[in-house]
């Protein structure tokens, strides 16, 4: 035993060390891009930063940054790329490097972006980009709490993409022939029925739920397909009309400068999301519920010997993660664009997978990792606008991008639930 034990510190000391170094070069290499791209390239000239709306009752003053500033922040990105692989050792540390950093380069790319000729001299509004990155991030927030009440019950939930689309499409056909509520509900109930069908064959017939997961996804992206081109293509005023849901700005809160905009002043499904996170992250970790979720996620069989229905906690995590999946996917049609189109979730439940892996199970790190990759599309989206010289395929492809480099290079090492995706057989 004690060999072995040696042995497996001899192992993890030399991974340590490479991810250690790996993360220094990582910010030394954004920092030079800081430098030797954002600032030499860059146009002559100070980066507008607007904090406000326009027609806002209270506004606040735009922010200019010189250009010059981005070579600070590239040599500071190499300091802390130094200090990493040298004297920074703590996770906390750790992490709060990684978002010093990103915050370097994200700064030096708007300050770029907004110094550029192709500019026209349009400040960046910080407002309206953060607006879009909380938006943008509702079904990926839903979509990875669903992820974490599966998974903290044993159970893998890959079908979330399934999910997301399900709702999506059902919102868009029950909103125009019946109505908004309706939609919201039926969405809603169609993610929970996505989940009762993933724990019937993960729970009762032990089908392998990673690959059950993916054929669900695939059954779900033919169906929608199918009717949406019997259906909604030929009677789109019928079964496809748009209808969606208005902002409502909360009184008083929504006339806060910069904050208010962005938090009390969205569509109710956003309301329903910040509702989702608080319920979910104090049901999980400080209620009696909770504490048997994930008991049975760690330890089933002791679950089970202490009275714990195991096999029932599985399904109605999975039907509850579901539900709210299932309001993530309304999102697509009835909280933004209306009417329903082909496989219009494009990815976004694996991204939210990963978002709950990059939150380490938990609902407050899995809603962080997905405003992160909500941000990168928003990003994305406003630099498309603005056309600086950048390929629009590089634009689209930086969420999927971020997805990776996040969960195989920063989120380091993390441990999923002991019991997740092992089927539960009662001796």
């Amino acid at each position: 035993m004690e060999r072995v034990t040696a042995l497996a510190t001899e192992i993890r000391a030399p991974a340590a060390t490479n991810r250690r170094l790996l993360a220094a070069g990582t910010f030394i290499a954004f920092g030079l891009v800081d430098i030797l791209l954002f600032g030499l390239f860059s146009h002559p000239g100070d980066a507008a930063f607007a904090l406000s709306l326009s027609g806002a009752s209270v506004t606040v003053p735009t922010i200019r940054i010189a250009g010059w500033v981005v070579y600070i922040f590239g040599v500071l990105s190499i300091l802390i790329g130094i200090a990493r692989a040298t004297v920074i050792t703590s996770p906390g540390l750790r992490r709060l490097a990684i978002a010093v950093v990103l915050f370097f380069f994200v700064l030096s790319l708007l300050i770029w972006s907004d110094t550029g000729s192709w500019t026209h001299g349009i400040p960046v509004n910080v407002v309206t980009l953060l607006q879009a990155t909380l938006a943008g991030s509702i079904p990926l927030i839903l979509g990875a709490l669903a992820g974490c009440m599966g998974e903290r019950a044993g159970v893998i939930n890959i079908a979330i993409e399934g999910q997301l689309l399900l709702g999506a499409f059902m919102a868009a056909i029950l909103a125009s022939t019946v109505g908004l509520w309706v939609g919201l509900i039926g969405g809603s109930l169609a993610g929970g029925l996505v989940g009762l069908v993933l724990a019937a064959f993960a729970i009762r017939f032990f089908v392998d739920q990673i690959i059950l997961g993916v054929v669900l996804n695939l059954l779900i992206s033919g169906i929608t397909g199918f009717l949406y081109d019997r259906l909604m293509v030929t009677n789109a005023q019928t079964y496809n009309s748009g209808n969606t849901f208005s902002a409502v700005k909360i009184p008083g809160l929504g006339d806060i400068p910069i904050i208010g905009p962005i938090f009390f002043d969205s569509t109710i499904i956003l309301y329903i999301t910040y509702a989702a996170i608080i319920v979910v992250q104090i049901g999980l970790f400080s209620t009696r519920w909770g504490l048997r979720v994930r008991a049975v996620g760690e330890h089933p069989t002791a679950a089970d010997t202490v009275g714990i229905n195991v096999l029932a906690i599985r399904y109605r995590n999975l039907v509850l993660g579901g539900l709210l999946a299932g309001i993530g996917g309304t999102y697509f049609t009835i909280g933004s664009v209306g009417p329903f189109g082909k496989d219009i979730s494009s990815g976004l439940g694996y991204i939210a997978l990963a978002a709950m892996i990059f939150g380490r199970w938990t609902p407050l790190g899995a809603t962080a990792a997905a405003l992160l990759f909500g941000f990168t599309t928003a990003l994305g989206n406003f630099l498309g606008t603005i056309t600086v010289p950048i390929s629009p395929a590089l634009l689209a492809m930086a969420p999927y991008a971020a997805t990776i480099i996040a969960v195989a290079g920063l989120v380091g090492r993390v441990r999923a639930p002991a019991a997740d995706g092992r089927p539960y057989v009662r001796a």
